[in-house]
């Protein structure tokens, strides 16, 4: 559980994460720093600290620093975790989002009033007219969708010629995450599927999404790129992948799995 609003005595030795403006503050080596709260060479004294869990047997803690930082050098994107290993990303990904939720619900959306920390919960109250509101979290679905000994790779409008992923899109109201996996793979594909199995889920603080990951079978439809979402759309051998997504993210993961059960038909 994260507590906010904790007091640190200048020699609490911890890890900290840093984050401003939705990035975090790492040391030259790229880690989070580990050391003494009076050892950091930034002013915290009065910015707000959570206690976020434990690394390697040792305290976590997020100190959301308002001022703008002075060298843009040493701040990164929680990105710059991913290959670190899966437990520091995490709270990483959760010092990012609880800071974002922290500088953006300072005041009531409902009626403009100063907003205020609950006590026992992550949450923010308006006391004027009673708004609650809890840090957000985005659901999205990624897709892996197999044809035999090949797999549908599509390239996003965002990304650079020759990287491509899985299907991915945001879960919409009243939506279940299956309904949301159907509905996404016949928007920006034109392709319908069968057998949909759920394989895993990952946080992906950019800015507080919750990816969750398929596995599924064509079963039907021509590929007809959705313009304004998917560049381009292929079906690609799965012993001939072009670059895609690294094993730390769940995109990867899932392409991984695909070409593994493919081995083992074979």
């Amino acid at each position: 559980m994260i507590e906010h609003s904790v007091k640190v005595s200048s020699g609490q030795l911890a890890y900290w994460f840093i984050v401003s403006q939705g990035r975090l503050f790492l040391t030259a080596d790229g880690t989070v720093p580990f050391t003494e709260l009076a050892a950091l060479p930034l002013q915290l004294a009065d910015a707000m600290t959570c206690k976020l869990g434990e690394y390697q047997q040792q305290p976590c803690y997020l100190v959301v620093y308002d001022d703008r930082p002075a060298n843009e050098a040493d701040w990164h994107s929680a990105r710059a975790l991913l290959e670190q290993g899966e437990a520091l990303f995490q709270l990483a990904a959760r010092a990012t989002q609880v800071a974002l939720f922290l500088q953006t619900h300072r005041f009531c959306g409902q009626c403009g009033s100063a907003m205020r920390l609950v006590n026992w919960e992550l949450a923010t109250l308006c006391h004027k007219c009673g708004h609650r509101c809890y840090p957000r979290i985005a659901p999205c679905v990624l897709v892996a969708v197999v044809k035999a000994d090949k797999i549908l790779l599509a390239r996003s409008t965002r990304h650079k010629a020759g990287f491509f992923s899985v299907l991915a899109g945001f879960v919409e109201s009243a939506e279940t995450l299956e309904q949301a996996a159907v509905r996404e793979v016949k928007e920006e594909v034109g392709i319908d599927i069968t057998n949909l199995r759920y394989v895993g889920s990952q946080p992906w603080p950019f800015p507080h999404s919750l990816m969750t990951g398929f596995v599924a079978d064509y079963a039907d439809g021509e590929i007809q790129c959705q313009p304004e979402e998917i560049a381009e759309a292929y079906w690609c051998p799965l012993h001939d992948l072009p670059e895609t997504p690294g094993l730390q993210t769940l995109s990867g993961q899932l392409i991984a799995l695909a070409q593994a059960t493919q081995q083992q038909k074979a």
